[in-house]
């Protein structure tokens, strides 16, 4: 199951999981796009480690994994 977490300026939501039983958490992104539909990518945390993009550049993933990282340490997680 997947809980919404925040949805900022751009239109992107940010999802993320509940802790699975290795510890990981996975954060997905969505943005709605006027050609493509969506762009999306996975994060999975406590490593950071990005899967699936499509869409992003290398610069908003940079910008979305610092948001993340952000709020990843005032949430503990």
């Amino acid at each position: 199951m997947m809980y919404p977490f925040l949805t900022l300026d751009d239109s992107t939501e940010i999802v993320h999981s509940e802790m699975r039983s290795d510890g990981s958490v996975k954060v997905y992104l969505e943005k709605p796009d006027e050609k493509d539909c969506f762009h999306y990518a996975s994060c999975y945390l406590p490593g950071y480690e990005w899967k699936d993009i499509f869409g992003f550049s290398q610069q908003e993933i940079e910008k979305y994994q610092e948001i993340i990282r952000s709020t990843a340490i005032r949430e503990n997680i």
